[in-house]
């Protein structure tokens, strides 16, 4: 059944119908529950609160997959202005985006270009303020998309890396059959990876359906890039996979400092503050905006038990 509820999930996020109803209807269904506003404003609020309470976040422009180079242009600057706010707010705070989002369907070079300047923006953000090391604000991380972007997406950070670019990080997905050498044949950059699970809807020939394989396969992402020596995002609400990456990285050694946990806005905020509460430095991704659609559909999918949220304020509204 979770199995079923996921792919009606992620069939229902790409049908334009079931959009324009959830747009009509976005209040009532609940929404503001898990992203942080329509607005920047509203978005700085919310990481100031988290901040606060001695959480890190990261924030992200919702939308994806622009269809004209103008879009793309209007993408790139609503991103300057996010990394200019971030620094002048001091915020624990940094940047996660979609390369589609910056009209890598346009062509690489053109998200290649685009994400160069914001990544040179970050970086003179942070000489200007003299910090060493960088606030969290200038730095980075290219999300993973769909399958059919993985070697676009690749593509440019290694193109990225090469001409100095280190504020910029990457993200695997543990269910495509491919991560486990994409991490091999990225080592040698000792990138800060992101390891999720992943939330497309993807075939089997390129993706595992499995949950027990998919979660086998996330426990090895994290420990090789770990063991390799890199930073690693271990993104999951999973109490499981959370108490065995803790346990894995005490009997190893791994000190606290080379990973972090990372989770949504609002779901498992108790999860969160228990893990925070643990000494663990927790990363809570708080995305605004206005096209949130098929973001709240794949959160859907990814933990089927949120449809009870999402149900109970519909009810509550009306």
């Amino acid at each position: 059944m979770p199995s079923l509820t996921r792919s009606l999930l992620l069939s229902l996020s790409r049908n334009p119908r079931a959009a324009r109803f959830a747009y009509r209807h976005g209040d009532r269904l609940g929404v503001k529950q898990f992203i942080a506003g329509d607005t920047l404003d509203e978005c700085v609020a919310a990481v100031r609160r988290l901040n606060e309470k001695g959480f890190h976040a990261n924030t992200t422009l919702l939308g994806e997959a622009v269809q004209s180079p103008q879009e793309a242009e209007e993408v790139k600057k609503a991103y300057t202005d996010i990394l200019h706010r971030l620094s002048e707010e001091g915020l624990r705070c940094n940047v996660a985006l979609k390369l589609s989002h910056l009209g890598l369907g346009l062509g690489e070079d053109v998200a290649f270009g685009h994400m160069e300047e914001l990544l040179q923006l970050a970086e003179e953000l942070s000489r200007r303020e003299g910090a060493v090391p960088p606030p969290a604000g200038h730095f980075i991380r290219m999300d993973m998309e769909e399958s059919f972007h993985v070697d676009a997406t690749l593509s440019i950070y290694r193109r990225l890396r090469a001409k100095g670019r280190d504020n910029v990080g990457i993200v695997l997905q543990a269910y495509l059959h491919r991560s486990l050498q994409d991490l091999e044949d990225l080592l040698p950059l000792r990138p800060n990876f992101r390891i999720v699970k992943g939330a497309y809807m993807e075939p089997p020939s390129v993706a595992y359906h499995d949950k027990k394989i998919i979660d086998q396969k996330y426990l090895e992402l994290v420990q090789r890039a770990l063991s390799a020596g890199c930073y690693v995002a271990v993104a999951t609400h999973d109490d499981r996979l959370i108490e065995k990456v803790k346990a894995w990285t005490e009997r190893e050694g791994i000190s606290r400092d080379r990973f972090e946990f990372q989770m949504l806005y609002g779901i498992r905020p108790a999860l969160q503050e228990e893990v925070l509460s643990q000494g663990y430095k927790v990363l809570v991704a708080t995305p605004f905006g206005k096209d949130w659609y098929p973001y709240l559909m794949r959160r859907l999918a990814e933990r089927p038990a949120n449809v009870a949220l999402v149900w109970r304020s519909w009810i509550g509204g009306g």
